[in-house]
């Protein structure tokens, strides 16, 4: 899982890198030889996106620095980490649940991938199965079981 989020942020990195060294330069240039920059939309969008685009390389260099610093070893074994599948059964409804814990921008809570530092993923941090969960969310006071529990040392093996 850390590899396939490590090569997908490298290579979303890669792409906004070229973008910045050499599609949007072009643009401004481009855009410069139209004459007065105040009213020239086409400089206002390259600098914008010039903009988003180092904010968005900054933010990628972030996440695999942290994604670097995660020792898998150190992981626990029998507890609920990075990595971890959990299923959830919802205490007031039945309703059970599967979440995998993620890091950053590799969230998608419609297929099941939660940030460790979401309510949910961050209650669930250091339970084991059987342990009940508390979390606060804007609406109300959630109350789940942990009914299973996969360890990233477990997915890896299977």
């Amino acid at each position: 899982m850390a590899s396939r989020l490590k090569e997908r942020l490298e290579t979303e990195l890669h792409s906004y890198e070229q973008e910045l060294k050499i599609t949007l330069p072009r643009e401004l240039h481009t855009a410069l030889a139209h004459g007065d920059l105040r009213e020239n939309s086409e400089y206002q969008s390259a600098l914008q996106r010039q903009e988003y685009v180092r904010a968005r390389i900054s933010h990628l260099q972030k996440q695999l620095s942290d994604l670097a610093m995660i020792n898998l070893d150190k992981l626990p074994r029998d507890r609920v980490a990075y990595g971890s599948t959990v299923r959830l059964e919802d205490l007031d409804t039945g309703e059970k649940v599967t979440y995998k814990l993620t890091l950053g921008d590799d969230v998608d809570p419609d297929n099941g991938l939660i940030s460790v530092s979401s309510p949910i993923g961050a209650s669930l941090l250091g339970k084991v199965e059987g342990d009940e969960v508390m979390v606060r969310t804007p609406a109300k006071v959630r109350r789940f079981e942990i009914v299973t529990l996969k360890t990233i040392h477990e997915a890896s093996n299977s």
